[in-house]
């Protein structure tokens, strides 16, 4: 009986390992396609800003050419950001909180940037904004300090 379940065991561990085999190439396999569209996406997104730097001129106002000139830049490094964490983690099979932050402190910028630029925001709200960016950062400072490299 004992020689049964051994080999009920053994086989229960290579099928589970031939399972974990096909996650990971399956896991792979989608982020390299996300890091492929990504790519792209951020190929795209700055030619076109390229193309459309003449809008600053052709718009009736400077701002408005101006508006789109630095929703198209801060958008593309918000992208620029993302593609690099996805890079780290095929790098070190991980995602670090560090960059995750930076993406939210770009995200969070790009967003005030743009209500301010649109003066759609009163007095407290960029307080709150500012408030909220500051928490970003001070949680990355705090990421950076305790990261289990620099523990090492």
């Amino acid at each position: 009986m004992n020689g049964r379940n051994g080999s009920l065991t053994s086989s229960s561990s290579v099928s589970q390992d031939l399972l974990l085999q096909a996650y990971r190439r399956a896991i792979r396999l989608v982020f390299n396609l996300v890091v492929v569209a990504l790519l792209v996406g951020l190929f795209v997104g700055a030619w076109r800003t390229f193309l459309e730097l003449g809008l600053t001129l052709t718009e009736p106002t400077v701002r408005l050419g101006l508006k789109e000139l630095v929703t198209n830049v801060l958008s593309l490094v918000v992208l620029l950001e993302l593609v690099r964490a996805f890079v780290e983690y095929f790098e070190v099979e991980r995602v670090r909180l560090e960059i995750l932050l930076e993406i939210g402190i770009a995200l969070a910028l790009r967003e005030l940037l743009l209500l301010l630029y649109e003066a759609r925001l009163s007095g407290m709200d960029v307080f709150f904004w500012g408030l909220g960016i500051l928490a970003l950062v001070a949680g990355r400072t705090l990421a950076v300090q305790f990261s289990p490299r620099r523990a090492g």
